[in-house]
């Protein structure tokens, strides 16, 4: 289910007014992470990212608090694409798999939505950035434990659960975003910064959850080794 289109679709086309200020926010994204991309974070300044846009620092301001958030619009973007999709999944899935599909069925979608905001390789490029920065990671983690609640909330819900008497919710989104870093992690440090390598080391990572939790991890030669010893 393509969500980001059933989401654009169903909004109005907004008024001349609204599609300038967006212009403008857009070309303070792109110019943002272009200059992050190229200079680091630390590099960039607000007043960088004003001037290749030709807007002073307090139009800047009209349209993000800090240099932070705009360096993390499109993971928020991202994210809430995620959250949509999981919304979207159908009831009888079981709530690991809906949180599975959700992610590997809207990638494509995701992507797209990216891609209508800034080229997705340079976003690729940022989200190593993120990464290799402390206090932009800090911030990212910061968002992803808040995006962990709200998918909590929206797996309860399905499920008919109180997610605060019920601790499986929780449980399984933590499980869930552990999974994703671990994914996230193993990309940033490789040499494919695709997206196609990243979705593919989610699908692996994703793929051994089950396993992981539920079988033993040792073979029977190295259980016989260990009770030989």
């Amino acid at each position: 289910m393509d969500t980001v289109g059933t989401v654009v679709g169903a909004l109005p086309r907004p008024g001349l007014r609204e599609r300038k200020k967006q212009r403008t926010r857009d070309a303070l994204v792109r110019a943002a992470l272009d200059l992050i991309a190229t200079r680091g974070y630390d590099g960039t300044t607000v007043d960088d990212i004003a001037a290749a846009v030709d807007v002073s620092q307090r139009t800047f301001f009209r349209y993000f608090a800090s240099k932070e958030e705009v360096a993390l619009f499109v993971p928020r973007l991202a994210e809430q694409q995620i959250a949509e999709a999981v919304r979207a999944r159908p009831r009888d899935e079981a709530p690991l798999e809906a949180l599975r599909r959700a992610v590997l069925d809207s990638w494509d979608a995701i992507n797209e939505a990216v891609g209508r905001l800034v080229p997705v390789e340079l976003h690729m490029r940022v989200y190593r950035v993120i990464e290799s920065t402390p206090a932009l990671l800090a911030a990212h983690l910061r968002r992803s434990a808040e995006l962990e609640e709200e998918l909590a909330g929206i797996i309860a819900e399905r499920e008919g659960l109180d997610v605060d008497t019920d601790p499986r919710p929780r449980i399984l989104v933590a499980a869930f975003g552990g999974v994703i870093r671990v994914a996230e992690r193993r990309w940033s440090a490789g040499d494919d910064l695709s997206t196609e390598a990243l979705r593919e080391l989610m699908r692996t990572c994703l793929d051994h959850v089950g396993p992981a939790l539920a079988t033993n991890w040792r073979t029977d030669a190295s259980l016989n080794r260990h009770n030989e010893t």
